[in-house]
């Protein structure tokens, strides 16, 4: 008898061991998005409810509570580096993104809490920054809740919310001019230095036209095959007025692009001309 219930224990422990797992999708599935952003990133963590036919703005997400801005965990945002949201700097390091919806505004909520997942959890003085955001109704529905970054530039990005027929957004700024100038003031007082970055820098970001030039010209004399540093020095010829430099160097671009099989860079120096 013994023998028979230990028989009839081991088949059942080996039944166990060999039952599948059932997985199903997630009903608000989790996305992280890491950006990268000016001289660092911005990673967002946070889940994707979706509208399923409910009405979602002032009755399912209430107006005038906090919502952990998704579903599930909360929701958090880490920047690599300091930024500044509604004036207020933000010193790097992982921050929880809560929110106070209503009808035609936002309260945007930076916290060190990370945890927050409900309303009974948030706690006012562990706020690093409030913001107010305003509320744009769209043509259109969104069904699964979305947060994307947009309109980023080198030292600015927008961190856009959209669900159900509501669209917000707030920005986000750093100051990557005076990181770079520093870098620039560094690596020009040394060996080897970075003359087509630097050249670059100042094009793009409309610094001294004169200096981004001799930058430009340096490179060059350094690498006499390098096509994009001849469109570069196209652009700031075309940039300065001077149209008869503004082509030689774009012919230049074509001729070397050429030779090279870059049809990009060949039609972008076609461009130019033209629009001189």
């Amino acid at each position: 008898m013994k023998k028979f219930l230990f028989f009839l224990q081991a088949m059942f422990l080996l039944s166990l061991a060999n039952a599948q797992t059932l997985t199903t999708p997630q009903p608000s599935p989790t996305q992280t998005v890491k950006q990268n952003f000016a001289l660092g990133s911005i990673e967002l963590s946070y889940s994707r409810p979706a509208k399923k036919g409910r009405k979602i703005m002032g009755d399912l997400v209430p107006f005038g509570k906090v919502w952990r801005t998704g579903a599930n965990a909360a929701t958090t945002l880490t920047f690599s580096d300091d930024v500044t949201i509604g004036g207020t700097e933000v010193k790097a390091g992982k921050y929880g993104l809560l929110t106070i919806p209503d009808a035609g505004k936002w309260t945007i909520i930076i916290s060190k809490d990370v945890t927050v997942n409900s309303p009974s959890a948030y706690k006012q003085e562990n706020d690093v920054v409030r913001v107010q955001a305003d509320v744009v109704k769209t043509p259109f529905t969104v069904e699964n809740f979305t947060i994307n970054f947009a309109d980023i530039t080198g030292s600015s990005c927008n961190v856009e919310m959209m669900w159900e027929n509501t669209y917000v957004q707030f920005a986000v700024t750093t100051g990557t001019d005076a990181k770079v100038m520093k870098q620039i003031d560094n690596v020009m007082n040394k060996d080897n230095k970075p003359y087509f970055a630097a050249a670059s820098y100042y094009y793009d970001n409309g610094k001294d036209l004169n200096q981004a030039l001799s930058w430009v010209n340096k490179a060059v004399e350094a690498n006499k095959e390098a096509f994009w540093m001849y469109m570069l020095k196209a652009r700031i010829h075309a940039k300065q007025g001077d149209k008869a430099a503004a082509k030689a160097a774009a012919n230049t671009t074509i001729e070397l692009a050429t030779k090279a099989k870059n049809d990009d860079y060949v039609k972008m120096a076609n461009d130019l001309i033209a629009g001189l």
